[in-house]
C-alpha cells in the first residue's frame, strides 16, 4: 500500500474530513460530489503497492507532468472537471506527498 503525506495541513484536513475553515478547500468541500470523488482518488491510490500500478485505473487519467511541473504527476479527481491533484512520488515508489489541487490544468481559465 501506498503512504499518502500531506504537506499541507489544511488539504489533508478538507480530504479526510470533507470540510475546511480556508479557500480554496472551503469552496471545493460544498461540493459533495468533488468530495466524494477526491477520497476515492486517495483511497485508490492508497490501495495500490506502488505508483507503477496508478496507469491501470484509466478514470485516474494518472500522467507524470514535464516542463515547470517536471518530477511531479497528477491524477484527475473527476473525469467532467478540470481539476487535478498534483504530487510528488518518492524514489521508492511508495510514498505520494500531496501538493494542491488545481484548476488551471489544460488552459482552464477559472
Amino acid at each position: 500500500m501506498i503512504k499518502v503525506f500531506f504537506e499541507d495541513y489544511d488539504l489533508e484536513e478538507y480530504v479526510l474530513e470533507g470540510r475546511s475553515k480556508i479557500k480554496p478547500y472551503k469552496n471545493y468541500a460544498k461540493n459533495k460530489k468533488f468530495t466524494s470523488s477526491l477520497q476515492t482518488v486517495i483511497e485508490v491510490i492508497r490501495s495500490v503497492n506502488n505508483a507503477s500500478e496508478l496507469p491501470n485505473f484509466s478514470f485516474l487519467k494518472y500522467e507524470k507532468l514535464k516542463h515547470g511541473l517536471s518530477g511531479l504527476s497528477s491524477v484527475r479527481i473527476m473525469s467532467n472537471r478540470v481539476e487535478r491533484l498534483i504530487f510528488r512520488e518518492t524514489e521508492e515508489g511508495i510514498v505520494i506527498t500531496i501538493l494542491e489541487i488545481d484548476n488551471t490544468h489544460y488552459g482552464n481559465k477559472k
